[in-house]
C-alpha cells in the first residue's frame, strides 16, 4: 500500500484537537502530529477524523445476513457497514439448528480471513443458550440447554477469532458452560429473565458483558435490581446499547453513560433489513416488517434494528445530548477491547491499523478509510 496523509481536525487521546496530520504506511498509523497545514498531497478534511467504528453485535444489512452461511451474504455486509463507518466487527449469529449454526460459524470463520469491507475480529453467538422466556425474535425452537460439547466445536472452527457468547444463567448448564469456557469466550448476560442475585453470579463465574442492556432482560426497580441493577452496580462489566432511539429511551441512553462511561459498547444489532426500504424481511425463521426506523415481529416485537454505527454515534449526540467525545470511545476504544484488538484498533495512534473514518458536522461519512485503502 503506497504512503498517504490525512489532514484535519481529529479525535487524538480521548480529545478533539485541531490540526492534525496523520501518516499512513502500509496499512498502518506511523505518525501523528500537529500542523499547521496539509502537505501537498494530503487528503486534507474540514469534518472529524476519528477512529474506525467496531461493532460487537451485527447480524446483517444490505439484504443479506450472516446465518445466510453464504461467502456472498457475509461479504455483502462486511461492505455495507463499511461504507456506513464500521471498519470491524463480531459477526453475530441467532439461536438455530445445530447444523444451521455449525453452517453460519464456519462461513464468518471463512469470510474473516479475507480482507474485504470491515474486519471480522470476532463472533458474537447470540443464543441458543438463552431463556424462553425473553427470546425476543429469536427462534424459540431453536432455543436449548447449553452444551459444552456443541459449543467446542464450534470454537475450533475459528480459534484465531474472539468469541463472545450470550447466556442466560438461569437456563440448565450455564453455570458449567461459563466456568468450562471462561478463558476462551466473552460471556455475556442476555435474553434472560434472571434477577439480580443470579446476574451478580454469572458474573463470579465468569461472565463480563451484558447483551443490548435493558433489551430482553428483568429491568431495573427500586426493590428489584434486575439484570440492568447488576449492570450498573458491576465494577469492570462491560454493557451493549442500541442507540437508536427506539430500542432504549434517549434519557436512559443518557443515564447508561453518565453512569458507566468507561464500560459501554455502542451496537447496532443490525439485520439484514439495515440499509434497505422499509417492508418485509426475514430474520432466520421469522418474518419481520421495517417501518418507521423499526424492525418488528408481526406481534410487535422488536426484531434487532436497522441502526449503523454512524447513526448510533449521531443519536447518543443529538438524541441523549452527550459531547462527542464522550461518546466516541462507545464505538471505538471499549469495543475493541472487547474484542481483544485494543493494541491495533480504536485509536488514530502510531502503530495502529489505519482504519479511519471521517465525520461531516450533520454525521455523513466524508471518508472512510480501511486498513489504509479509502473506499
Amino acid at each position: 500500500m503506497s504512503d498517504r496523509t490525512i489532514f484535519g481536525r481529529a479525535f487524538i487521546g480521548g480529545e478533539l484537537r485541531e490540526g492534525t496530520l496523520i501518516r499512513i504506511d502500509d496499512g498502518r498509523i506511523t505518525d501523528v502530529r500537529d500542523a499547521a497545514y496539509p502537505p501537498a498531497g494530503s487528503d486534507a478534511f474540514d469534518g472529524v477524523i476519528v477512529p474506525g467504528f467496531i461493532d460487537v453485535h451485527v447480524h446483517g444489512g444490505d439484504g443479506a445476513d450472516f446465518m445466510d452461511a453464504t461467502d456472498d451474504a457475509a461479504a455483502r455486509v462486511r461492505r455495507f457497514h463499511a461504507t456506513e463507518g464500521t471498519t470491524a466487527m463480531a459477526a453475530t449469529t441467532l439461536s438455530a439448528s445445530r447444523q444451521d449454526l455449525h453452517d453460519a460459524v464456519t462461513t464468518i470463520c471463512r469470510a474473516s480471513r479475507h480482507a474485504r469491507g470491515a474486519a471480522i475480529c470476532g463472533i458474537h453467538l447470540e443464543g441458543p443458550y438463552i431463556s424462553v422466556a425473553r427470546a425476543g425474535a429469536q427462534d424459540v425452537a431453536s432455543i436449548r440447554p447449553a452444551e459444552i460439547h456443541e459449543l467446542a466445536a464450534l470454537l475450533a472452527e475459528g480459534p484465531h477469532l474472539r468469541w463472545m457468547m450470550t447466556v442466560a444463567p438461569e437456563i440448565e448448564g450455564a453455570r458449567a458452560l461459563i466456568e468450562h469456557f471462561r478463558d476462551r469466550i466473552l460471556f455475556s448476560i442476555g435474553h434472560t429473565a434472571a434477577d439480580y442475585a443470579d446476574c451478580v453470579a454469572a458474573l463470579t463465574w465468569g461472565a463480563s458483558h451484558f447483551t443490548h442492556l435493558f433489551n430482553a432482560m428483568t429491568g431495573l426497580e427500586h426493590r428489584k435490581p434486575g439484570a440492568v441493577g447488576a449492570a450498573l452496580t458491576s465494577v469492570d462489566a462491560t454493557v451493549e446499547l442500541i442507540a437508536d432511539g427506539i430500542h432504549v429511551h434517549p434519557a436512559v441512553l443518557r443515564i447508561a453513560a453518565l453512569a458507566m462511561p468507561h464500560r459501554i459498547a455502542l451496537i447496532t444489532d443490525a439485520v439484514r433489513a439495515c440499509g434497505m426500504p422499509d417492508g418485509d424481511y426475514k430474520l432466520y425463521d421469522h418474518d419481520i416488517t421495517v417501518a418507521d426506523g423499526a424492525a418488528r415481529l408481526a406481534d410487535g416485537t422488536l426484531a434487532g434494528s436497522v441502526l449503523t454505527m454512524r447513526c448510533a454515534v449521531q443519536n447518543m449526540v443529538e438524541l441523549a445530548g452527550l459531547p462527542l467525545d464522550l461518546v466516541l470511545p462507545f464505538a471505538t476504544e471499549v469495543p475493541a477491547r472487547i474484542l481483544n484488538v485494543a493494541d491495533r484498533k480504536g485509536k488514530l495512534a502510531p502503530g495502529y491499523d489505519a482504519d479511519i473514518v471521517v465525520l461531516t458536522d450533520r454525521f455523513e461519512i466524508a471518508a472512510t478509510y480501511l486498513r489504509g485503502e479509502r473506499l
